[in-house]
């Protein structure tokens, strides 16, 4: 009777957790045609400063032999005398990066986009406003004669008047092992100098009337704004970055493209492209 006892007063044992730190990475904004430069993708992480330099966030507790979603967010596309597109979202679980929002454009007075972080957009247009980061995630686009620079993980776009705004720049990160930085914004349209994409992948501008460049693959960098030659540059895609115990072992499903690597007494997982699962055990 007493071993009964004993055996209903002792504790369960709680469910077995994993802690994972990550890196979730949204896909930039598409410049704007004769406009502002598109917005980084959203920035969050565990590890480190997260976006719009905010603090660290809670590390994620993953459950062992249970799938996990992954989704790489593709930049968003520069569209040539009409609204280009936000990049789109990358998850990890329950965290969500907000893509990139959109540059403005000459065309149809058309907005910067709001999203992980705000696009661009002119000066000279009535009404035309730039596009709002997302809280923790990335600053504020900018407006411009010309057009304004996208918003970034660390800082909002610089520069004024018809030479143009340069994005803003994103933010460093160690999770993968060495310091990288992503999520930068795209540099504006301009008449004269090349406005500079910020650091972190973002795409410069293009010197009226020709393009600049796309953002960076895999940092979230904001496309550059283009002229009205040709189509304004597109977004770069996000990335999701999880770092474990090397005790552990990873299973990434099919759909994702990634590679696992050691540093240290953890185990680096780099998730480049795709949507689908990963789990534990």
């Amino acid at each position: 009777m007493l071993n009964n006892v004993v055996s209903l007063l002792s504790p369960i044992p709680a469910p077995a957790v994993l802690d994972v730190h990550f890196l979730v990475v949204a896909g930039g904004g598409g410049g704007g045609s004769v406009g502002g430069g598109g917005g980084a993708g959203g920035f969050r992480t565990s590890y480190g400063t997260s976006g719009r330099n905010s603090s660290a966030e809670s590390v994620f507790s993953a459950s062992f032999s249970t799938n996990y979603n992954v989704t790489i967010g593709g930049g968003g596309t520069g569209v040539r005398f009409g609204p280009s597109t936000n990049g789109s979202d990358s998850i990890f679980a329950t965290i969500t990066s907000t893509g990139g929002g959109r540059g403005g454009a000459n065309s149809g007075a058309v907005n910067g986009g709001n999203g992980g972080a705000g696009g661009g957009a002119r000066s000279d247009i009535g009404g035309s406003t730039a596009g709002t980061g997302a809280t923790a995630q990335g600053f504020d686009g900018s407006r411009s004669i010309y057009g304004g620079g996208g918003g970034a993980g660390a800082a909002g776009a610089t520069g004024t008047g018809a030479a143009g705004c340069a994005g803003g720049n994103g933010i460093a990160s160690t999770i993968s092992g060495s310091s990288v930085t992503y999520g930068g914004g795209g540099g504006s349209v301009s008449e004269s100098t090349t406005a500079a994409g910020g650091s972190g992948g973002g795409g410069n501008g293009g010197i009226y009337p020709n393009a600049g460049t796309d953002g960076q693959t895999n940092r979230g960098g904001g496309g550059g704004g283009g002229g009205d030659a040709v189509a304004p540059n597109n977004g770069g895609s996000g990335i999701v970055i999880l770092r474990y115990t090397n005790t552990k072992t990873i299973t990434i499903g099919a759909g994702l493209t990634g590679s696992t690597t050691t540093s240290g007494s953890d185990k680096i997982t780099t998730i480049t492209a795709g949507t689908g699962n990963v789990s534990w055990a």
